[in-house]
């Protein structure tokens, strides 16, 4: 008996200890394990993103008087979004250098002078494209099919970049600002005619005749015209200046002194393209340069101007 209780004995002896739990001092709160918060779903933090670039570029293109990072930021959206069509008339390296001009003159003229660019650079991209094949045919047409290139966009617009900065930095004091977005202005008015004149002339100019002795030329000579390209430069000048007055940046007195200071500049660059491009001892003097040459007339005609009728009217 003794030895079947013994079994019995051990396996009561042997069950484990109750488990006892820790007393807690009163008013102690006890910590709960609580699961992490569900991350954010991946759209949300996309349109959060998006949301905040939106306001971002909303904030810089509002800024008034616009300031170098807001003019930088809001030409930087503008390019992305307009990159095929920009790069359809620009080159990679002519892209980078119309962006500075781009952020320069968002800067010095805020939207207005931005969108009087954008009008030149698409209709200059246009007649530049206009019967290309032809163009390319004769030898005439400009290279890379027509996209141009860093010496192309600082050619076309040294002198409204100077016109720019001076503005920017008050050169003459607060009395030339007008002058400066005028001679702005009619840099791109003479610089458009230009390019307008030459490429109609190219394409539709049924003759041509050299500046300086109006003797018939094959198109495409250095210095040439024809009428068709004459008439068409003039057309484009006064379509840009419109442009510009639209835009609040010229009256419409200064409309006129653009266009007829974008005439006497043109005939001035053919004439030097008549008589010195080309020629010995003038190897230098590109079309790059020329072009340089015909803004700068133009700006400086109109600025000249403006202030003899100022000084008259006085």
């Amino acid at each position: 008996m003794a030895c079947s209780l013994l079994p019995l004995h051990a396996s009561l002896c042997s069950r484990p200890a109750p488990r006892t739990l820790a007393l807690l001092p009163r008013g102690a709160r006890v910590q709960r394990h609580r699961p992490p918060p569900p991350l954010r779903a991946l759209p949300d933090i996309a349109t959060g993103a998006v949301t905040g670039i939106r306001d971002a570029l909303a904030d810089a293109f509002l800024a008034s008087p616009p300031t170098w990072r807001s003019a930088a930021a809001t030409n930087l959206a503008v390019f992305v979004a307009g990159s095929p069509v920009l790069l359809s008339g620009l080159s990679a390296s002519g892209f980078a250098a119309a962006y500075l001009l781009g952020t320069l003159t968002w800067r010095a003229f805020g939207p207005p002078g931005f969108l009087l660019v954008v009008a030149y650079f698409v209709v200059g991209t246009a007649v530049t494209k206009l019967r290309i094949k032809q163009k390319e045919a004769l030898g005439v047409a400009e290279k890379r099919g027509g996209r141009r290139g860093p010496g192309s966009v600082i050619g076309s617009s040294a002198a409204g970049c100077i016109c720019a900065l001076l503005s920017i930095y008050h050169g003459g004091g607060t009395a030339f600002s007008e002058l400066w977005r005028l001679g702005f202005v009619a840099s791109f008015c003479t610089k458009l005619s230009d390019t307008v004149s030459s490429e109609i002339g190219k394409a539709f100019g049924r003759t041509t005749y050299l500046v300086t002795t109006l003797k018939v030329v094959p198109r495409g000579t250095e210095g040439a015209i024809s009428i068709e390209g004459t008439l068409a430069g003039i057309l484009a000048s006064v379509f840009l200046a419109s442009i510009g007055y639209l835009l609040g940046q010229v009256n419409v007195s200064q409309i006129v002194i653009c266009v007829l200071a974008s005439q006497i500049a043109n005939y001035g660059e053919s004439y030097i393209g008549a008589t010195l491009q080309d020629k010995e001892g003038f190897e230098w003097l590109n079309n790059d340069i020329v072009n340089v040459l015909n803004i700068s007339m133009g700006a400086i005609l109109a600025v000249l101007v403006q202030q003899l009728l100022v000084s008259w009217s006085s």
